[in-house]
Order: structure tokens, then sequence, then C-alpha cells
């Protein structure tokens, strides 16, 4: 046929886009080995754990196996090869540049370590649970948004791997799981505020004795690590004064994932020993004060 005795011609003119073609077919079938595997292993293994890292092997030893095929492929005629790279390379760097920064992300992400699964991190204005990160996305279970505190959302977010280099990364977990936080109450003047202070350092020492434990060997490590000052890592009670209360502001470590649980366990024990002194400590609430009630002059006149 006229036809492919003119296309066997023009493939014969121009050999290295005929080893191009036979390269993608050959991409495609062990991109779809991949994801052939994968989604065996999905059914087949039942631990997060393994699967994931099992999952993610396949990734990788694909990806060289990509590169290592290219390489021997394409030896032969790396002139021609060359050439042609030289034409595309202007044209994709400008409409892929958004993919190639993804791509490169995800390298500076593993390099360095900037996160993994498993870590809590806010990037981009988002913040959630690390679940996964290929080679252009970060996978992250939300937190946050219209739920209160650290709850999950239940929306699922995935974010180019490119903003690693937009912005600043906050990580709650990384070299260092655990954070700070804080409780203000109010105490009415008035009050007892030595009972009230012994009371809320006692609970907040028994409550946090665990996460205090755990943490002073990390953060000696950090110490070490990074050039910071050491911090107090025990509770601490902070007292200040106001025109409607005296604020005690308690601030203590806990474990990145057990903030909101621990700030309830703190309030409703202080609650309770608060109610059992017998009125000695009252919660505060905003009070107002009259200096001087305003004269009225009321004129009633008699109805016929």
């Amino acid at each position: 046929m006229p036809q492919l005795e003119d296309m066997q011609q023009w493939f014969n003119d121009y050999p290295i886009i005929w080893r191009v073609a036979k390269f993608l077919v050959l991409l495609i079938v062990i991109m779809l080995g991949i994801q052939i595997l994968r989604n065996y292993f999905k059914r087949k293994i039942s631990n997060t754990g393994i699967r994931y890292k099992a999952q993610k092997g396949i990734e990788v030893i694909g990806y060289v196996l990509l590169v290592i095929i290219a390489i021997g492929y394409f030896s032969g005629t790396i002139k021609d090869f060359t050439i042609i790279i030289g034409v595309f390379t202007a044209g994709l760097a400008f409409t892929l540049q958004e993919l190639i920064l993804s791509i490169a992300g995800s390298v500076y992400i593993f390099l360095v370590k900037v996160y993994a699964p498993g870590d809590r991190i806010q990037i981009n204005g988002i913040k959630g649970d690390v679940i996964d990160v290929d080679s252009i996305y970060t996978t992250m279970m939300e937190i946050g948004e219209w739920v209160s505190s650290d709850n999950y959302s239940g929306r699922i977010v995935k974010l180019s791997n490119a903003f690693v280099f937009k912005g600043p990364i906050y990580n709650y977990s990384q070299d260092f799981p655990f954070i700070w936080d804080e409780i203000n109450l109010p105490i009415r003047h008035g009050s007892d505020i030595d009972l009230a202070k012994s009371i809320v350092i006692k609970i907040a020492t028994e409550t946090l004795s665990e996460f205090t434990k755990n943490s002073k060997a990390q953060w000696k490590a950090i110490v070490n690590k990074y050039y910071i000052e050491d911090a107090e890592v025990e509770p601490t009670l902070a007292i200040s004064l106001t025109d409607n209360w005296i604020e005690f502001n308690l601030r203590y470590i806990v474990d990145f994932k057990k903030r909101r649980y621990t700030k309830h366990l703190l309030n409703d024990k202080i609650r309770v020993e608060f109610e059992n002194s017998n009125g000695k400590i009252i919660l505060g609430s905003t009070t107002i004060e009259l200096i001087k009630i305003p004269e009225l002059e009321v004129n009633v006149s008699a109805s016929k």
C-alpha cells in the first residue's frame, strides 16, 4: 500500500521520531504495570502502613526503571535526542511550569524531610494531617474550617507540592510532637487567690505529668539541634489584674493530637474543685458599677 510505504519511508527518514514513539508505548506499559501492582497491593494488604510503603516502593522502582530504560534506549542516538529536547524544552518549561515545580517540590520534600505522612502541618492556609505525598500532590485530611479546635472536617485536600516554595510551612509534629496551649480563667475579686492557685497548679501537674515527662528529653534534642533557647515545659501559671476579675493564665505543653481533649479535662477538673471550695473561689463575670443614678421627673396627670 502506498500510504503504508510512505509512512515507513517517513520513519526511515526520521528514525528518532520512531524511537521516541516506541519509547512512549513502553512508558505507558510500565505506568500501567505500576498501577496494576498498586491496586493489587491495595486489595491484598490490610495493614495501612505496610500497604502504603509497598505502593510507594512500587512507584519508586517503576520510576527508576523508566530512567534506566530511557538512558539505555537513547544512548545510541543521544545527539538526535538532545536536539529534540532542545526544541521542546522552552515550550514545556512554560506550559508545564507548575507541574515541573510540583515534581521539584516532591524531591525537595523527600530530601529535606519538610514533612512526611502522619505529620500535622499548615500550608497555604490549609491545616491538616498529611496522609500521602506523591510526585505531584500532597494529600491532607483537613482540620478546622467549620468545626472547632483540632477536629477533622471530613474533607480530603490535594495540594500541589509547588507550594513548599511559595510560603511558610507549619509542622506540628516534626522533631517535637508537642505544642504549648493556654487556658484563661477569670476569678472574682475577693476569692481566695492562693487556694485557687494551688488547685490549678495541682490539677495541671497531675493531668499533664505524662506529656511533661515525655517532652523533656525531646525538647533537649531540639535545643541541641537548633539555635534556640531553652523553654519551660512544666505547667506555669501567670496572674494579671483586670477591672472585672483576676485572670489566671495557665500555660502547658500537650501532645499535638490531644489538645482539645486535654483542655476539656483541665477545665472540667478545675470547675469541680472550684465548686467544692464552699464559695471561697468564684469564677468572675463582667460587672458594671453604677456611680450615680440620674434623677427622673415624672408628671402624673389625673384622668377624667
